[in-house]
């Protein structure tokens, strides 16, 4: 993929239109492993940024007492 800030969401569409375009197998073998590749990358980087958010979620929540909203029925 091109050297730009990638956004998680737009990732995940390429990453969508990457599976649609090997799965039709219409490509060279070539293109299908260029394809691969950055599939591959794009990949990472989700995966990356998950790991990110769940530490972010982690750091947001980690002294918050959860209150379980059964027992404070009224």
């Amino acid at each position: 993929m091109a050297k730009k800030k990638l956004v998680f969401e737009d990732a995940i569409k390429r990453l969508d239109q990457i599976v649609k375009e090997l799965e039709d197998g219409q490509l060279s073998l070539e293109k299908s492993l260029q394809l691969f590749t950055e599939g591959i990358e794009i990949s990472k980087f989700c995966q990356e940024s998950l790991e990110d958010a769940e530490k972010r979620i982690y750091e947001l929540t980690k002294d918050a007492k959860l209150v379980d909203f059964k027992d404070n029925e009224m």
